[in-house]
């Protein structure tokens, strides 16, 4: 008897929907591999945080820290295994309703930290109330700088410091999205990103770089001679030169793999790139088509479309790029998420150790290489 005699047609459609499943799963959703990409992340140790997302760390000119920037608007002082983690600072005096799993605006966000060395203090992009200060003592940090060029500073996102020109560069990240709607921003097109330059002296802000979509993580090379910010949307990371032939001028110095988020020079002078997580076709659509990004932003809810980024499977991504050629030295990944997830930032120490911290989850990692 004949297949089609023996199976009724109404049986075979689920099975067809579940081959079509299947198929526009691997084809649009599953990550794109990274060629020659170091599956060593899931090695790392995992230290706690009583509180969720470090997106940035930092150390203090004494070698004290790392210091967190965390959700609920604090920043937080690892003093050791005994200790664990102690308050060192907020960003807003509003602490009333602060949650330790969610933004809330009125706590603020503390995103970039970067300590001025000459200073001991600690200057913080809140990506609600713009770039604040705190001195070596902690406590209530006091604003710094919120707009630029007669445009409020919507979205303070990372910095870094030229201690010699007393000059703070930063990014701030939109004109229309807090910190809260981030991946709208990676999505939906607009350019509105900008790169400040700040005089502590004069009190002058700059934009020195415009036009930029969704840029996030920020670091001067080691002369200071230029300074670079990266675009999530894209992974394109931009150059700005403040010294030399080229000075007052702008290029494209690398272009790196998935959706980047901080950076942090390293100690021989090349860059760490944290990587949110790895790209999809899926993605990839959307991120290039301005007409979708704008559809997904008004009918996709935040959760999902996160979850649709990567791939609905956290994983850890970081880049090291050469901070004289741009071009990639190395990818680290925690392929299958199993320690590490949501990196937000690689930081590596003069101990060789690296440093990882996420945007999302309650954790730090710390990665002996050697």
């Amino acid at each position: 008897m004949p297949i089609s005699e023996r199976v009724p047609t109404w049986a075979a459609v689920p099975a067809v929907f579940a081959v079509l499943a299947v198929i526009s799963y691997q084809t649009l959703i599953t990550p794109y591999n990274l060629e020659g990409a170091k599956n060593v992340l899931p090695m790392g140790k995992t230290i706690p945080l009583p509180v969720d997302g470090p997106e940035s760390i930092e150390w203090d000119p004494q070698g004290g820290g790392p210091y967190a920037a965390v959700v609920d608007g604090r920043i937080l002082k690892w003093r050791g295994d005994d200790l664990g983690w102690v308050e060192f600072a907020h960003t807003s005096p509003h602490r009333g309703n602060c949650s330790r799993h969610g933004v809330v605006p009125t706590c603020g966000r503390p995103l970039g930290l970067t300590f001025e060395k000459k200073t001991g203090d600690l200057y913080i992009c809140d990506g609600y109330l713009g770039v604040m200060k705190v001195g070596p003592e902690g406590g209530l940090a006091e604003l710094v700088v919120d707009q630029a060029e007669g445009r409020k500073v919507m979205f303070a996102n990372q910095m870094d410091i030229d201690e010699e020109e007393d000059d703070l560069y930063f990014n701030d990240s939109s004109d229309k999205y807090h910190f809260r709607d981030v991946f709208y921003v990676v999505f939906n097109g607009e350019r509105s990103g900008r790169v400040i330059r700040y005089n502590k002296k004069t009190k002058e802000a700059k934009v020195v770089m415009d036009n930029l979509r969704c840029n996030n993580g920020l670091a001067l090379n080691k002369d200071r001679s230029f300074v670079i910010s990266c675009e999530s949307s894209t992974g394109l990371v931009h150059r700005y030169w403040i010294k030399g032939p080229k000075a007052g001028t702008r290029d494209i110095f690398a272009k790196v793999p998935g959706y980047p988020d901080n950076i942090r020079l390293t100690p021989t002078g090349d860059f760490w790139l944290g990587i949110h997580c790895k790209k999809n076709l899926i993605g990839r659509l959307i991120v290039n088509n301005q007409w979708l990004g704008k559809l997904v932003e008004k009918t996709v809810k935040l959760e999902f479309l996160i979850g649709l980024m990567n791939s609905f499977k956290p994983h850890g991504v970081a880049v090291k790029i050469s901070g004289e050629t741009g071009e990639i030295l190395e990818i680290l990944e925690d392929k299958e998420g199993e320690t590490m997830q949501y990196v937000s930032e690689v930081y590596e120490r003069d101990d060789g150790k690296l440093w990882l911290s996420s945007v999302f989850k309650p954790a730090v990692w710390v990665l002996d290489r050697k």
